[in-house]
């Protein structure tokens, strides 16, 4: 049976170290041979029927140990972090650290937690900033109806203020983990875009007067600041109990389409942590 050991590491990361004994892989091997051997076919035998001696030769031994990782390491995974009482949010990076034929296995899977926020000063830090929004607001002679902002207006710009502060002030940290795998989604999708449009990496790069490195680590900071920003929002929400209910939501169907609300009730979920977080941040306003 294996064993293993969790290390907690910065920036709610999770380090597993998973020690696998030699008989565990050879079972594990012999269970992906058997598999593989299934779904062989050779000329003059049946899917499934080519003898053992005759499969061992046409199968390739990395392509049963691709199998054997295929199935094992995945089970091992799940069956830690249903024990652990882990929740990972994004794919674990796994490497095989020993993966010698006839000795022990050694693995080392790294995984991104979910972030603990600290909320404790959430209300002193949204009262001074309505504090020094009034002071702002104070009438000054001579100044016209017609400079006074409109209530949404002041709202946004409230809002802004105070996204910003939770931003600055309030505990969140994101793993590395999470950011970089973002991070690899955004450049994908920025390659895409950029030869859609006939440019090359260079060309693009140049049009902003930026480096390689220099857009990596503006993308990383947007990123960090956007799960920051939506797991303070998401404890803010927890922590007060705000939820979306049935009618919430129908008042968004009602007016569509058969075809369109057919879309949106199947994509309830989605509707429903949009307007959670519009609850949110209308709490935040009106603290």
């Amino acid at each position: 049976m294996y064993s293993y050991k969790k290390n907690l590491l910065p920036k709610n990361t999770v380090e597993l170290i998973i020690d696998i004994p030699k008989q565990e892989i050879k079972n594990a091997y012999q269970k992906a041979f058997l598999s593989l051997q299934k779904e062989l076919t050779l000329p003059g035998f049946r899917k499934g029927s080519v003898p053992k001696e005759l499969a061992e030769k046409n199968i390739k031994k990395e392509k049963v140990y691709e199998k054997l990782i295929a199935d094992l390491i995945p089970r091992i995974y799940e069956e830690i972090i249903k024990k652990e009482n882990l929740t990972p949010l994004s794919l674990p990076k796994i490497e095989l650290l020993k993966a010698k034929e006839e000795e022990d296995w050694q693995i080392k899977i790294t995984l991104a937690q979910k972030p603990i926020v600290d909320l404790k000063n959430l209300k002193t830090i949204i009262q001074k900033i309505k504090a020094e929004q009034k002071k702002e607001e104070i009438w000054v002679p001579g100044k016209t109806q017609k400079e006074k902002e409109n209530q949404e207006v002041k709202n946004q710009k409230l809002l802004n203020l105070i996204l910003n502060a939770l931003l600055k002030e309030i505990p969140c940290e994101i793993s590395d983990l999470l950011i970089e795998e973002e991070l690899s989604n955004r450049l994908a999708s920025l390659l895409d875009d950029i030869k859609k449009i006939g440019l090359t990496v260079d060309a693009y790069l140049k049009s902003k007067n930026l480096t390689v490195e220099q857009l990596k680590e503006q993308y990383r900071k947007e990123i960090e600041e956007t799960y920051k920003l939506e797991f303070i929002l998401l404890a803010i929400a927890d922590k007060e109990n705000i939820t979306v209910e049935k009618q919430d939501l129908e008042k968004i169907f009602v007016n569509l389409s058969p075809e369109e609300r057919k879309n949106a009730e199947a994509n309830s979920y989605f509707y429903a942590s949009i307007l959670r977080k519009q609850k949110t941040l209308d709490y935040l306003l009106n603290l």
